[in-house]
């Protein structure tokens, strides 16, 4: 039986912003009712658009997309109106939040607001405003789901269950995984090295300021990072994002439009910054980033200081997570721990996740080992130094409960949440009006589980 709660959840995500979608030309659509639960009708116009949004993104359409879809739908509405009967609350302030966050994924999408506003053929103000009800609905059913099945738990004996019902030639095969921890150091570069660089940053603010140059071209030619240089050095940023620098935020929130700043220093380096345009929370800025460099002899100070941290692990006198707790200058360790996640946020991680530095350092270790302090380049370029500690690692195999107990009982625990939420949509759809178009229940027949209760017009 296909998953409920994966199926809400990609209604969630597919549904988002069809006023985006429906401000593209080659998604106009001579729009029509497809469904109606209770007072809430389900157009035809969100389903195709929501198609082409997948589309536009480079993902995959199953042949029988509108029809799940079309089921998504009516499960997320169903979820919705018993979410506002049981009072669940979603604040004004949440969805607006949810808002703002999804206007920005799509600005970053399409490089600008301008480009944004361009495509969808409306303001910021008029996405947000015709997308402002479809959000709050997404949340009050995100609510629902959330109240069916957070109190669903597992046993070890329906774990074991679970595994025996998986036929044996449809066991999946997993590739090398590896639990990986590491405690990372970012040396500082010496004081005339930052004095040297703000000086240069001043130089850049009077070359700009005196129009020998503009801040475009030189953000191309000496900005030190890679995720804007070449857009001008270009972000739209938010006052509320936490995963912006505060001191860089707080200095662009200082500023005028047009107006640019004096060096300001973050823990990334040497900013200057232009206010390109604001509004209220939100903002346009460039910038220009310049990273002091590090000499051999802060790298030594590093390895110096995580060799002592390392012999105070492997003594028993200093827990691996503490010291990443206290020590690391890794952002992540100290939010969600010192070891490397995927994109679902497990540990068990694989080999092509990993850098090439990493992989042959891993090569030499052995379960339990902890490296010693070598120095490493980040993905920004960064030069610091890390210890590495290998928990674990797994043979290539067939999924079996000896290795994969986390995962099978991972699988059968969204399994019962399913079933779970299965049993109520069952037991609450008589209580709920719904209306499929004709053609609709003609063309998909995973919708006659809803007969009986589905009438069509």
């Amino acid at each position: 039986m296909r998953s409920l709660k994966k199926i809400v959840t990609a209604a969630f995500l597919l549904l988002t912003f069809a006023g985006v979608a429906q401000g593209q030309p080659k998604k106009v659509i001579a729009d029509k009712i497809s469904g109606i639960v209770g007072d809430k009708i389900i157009l035809y116009s969100d389903i195709r658009n929501s198609l082409a949004d997948i589309v536009r993104q480079g993902g995959q359409v199953p042949e029988n997309a509108e029809c799940m879809l079309m089921e998504q739908a009516i499960i997320s509405k169903m979820l919705m109106l018993q979410a506002q009967k049981d009072s669940l609350p979603v604040t004004d302030e949440e969805v607006e939040a949810d808002l703002d966050n999804r206007i920005r994924t799509y600005i970053n999408q399409f490089g600008s607001q301008e480009a944004l506003e361009e495509v969808a053929g409306k303001t910021i103000y008029q996405i947000k405003d015709d997308a402002r009800e479809s959000v709050k609905e997404q949340k009050l059913a995100q609510a629902m789901q959330r109240k069916i099945v957070d109190n669903v738990r597992i046993t070890p004996i329906e774990v074991k269950a679970y595994f025996e019902k998986i036929p044996k030639d449809s066991l999946p095969f997993y590739e090398t995984e590896l639990e990986i921890g590491q405690i990372v150091l970012y040396p500082k570069a010496s004081r005339d090295l930052e004095q040297y660089i703000a000086g240069e940053m001043n130089n850049y603010k009077k070359q700009i300021e005196t129009k020998i140059t503009d801040f475009c071209r030189l953000a191309k030619q000496v900005s030190e990072d890679p995720g804007s240089k070449d857009r001008c050095g270009q972000y739209q940023i938010n006052r509320t994002e936490k995963t912006w620098d505060p001191i860089f935020l707080s200095t662009a929130f200082r500023m005028k439009e047009g107006e640019i700043s004096s060096p300001v220093k973050s823990k990334f380096g040497f900013h200057i910054i232009q206010m390109v345009q604001r509004n209220g929370d939100d903002a346009i800025v460039r910038h220009i980033l310049r990273i002091p460099p590090v000499t051999e002899e802060e790298i030594n100070q590093a390895k110096g200081k995580l060799d002592t941290i390392r012999s105070k692990i492997i003594a028993g006198t200093l827990g691996f997570n503490e010291a990443a707790t206290k020590y690391s200058d890794d952002e992540a360790a100290k939010y969600t721990g010192p070891f490397i996640t995927n994109r679902e946020g497990s540990p068990f991680v694989t080999i092509d996740m990993l850098d090439k530095e990493m992989v042959a350092m891993l090569a030499k270790m052995k379960v339990g080992e902890f490296s010693q302090p070598t120095p490493f380049e980040s993905e920004q370029g960064k030069k610091g130094v890390r210890i590495v500690f290998l928990k674990s690692k797994s043979e290539p195999h067939r999924m079996n409960l000896k290795d994969d107990y986390s995962k099978i009982s991972t699988f059968a625990l969204e399994e019962k949440k399913s079933q779970t939420l299965d049993k109520w949509i069952k037991n609450k759809l008589p209580t709920y009006y719904v209306m499929i178009d004709p053609g609709t229940a003609e063309e998909c027949p995973q919708l006659k589980k809803f007969d009986g209760e589905t009438k069509a017009f």
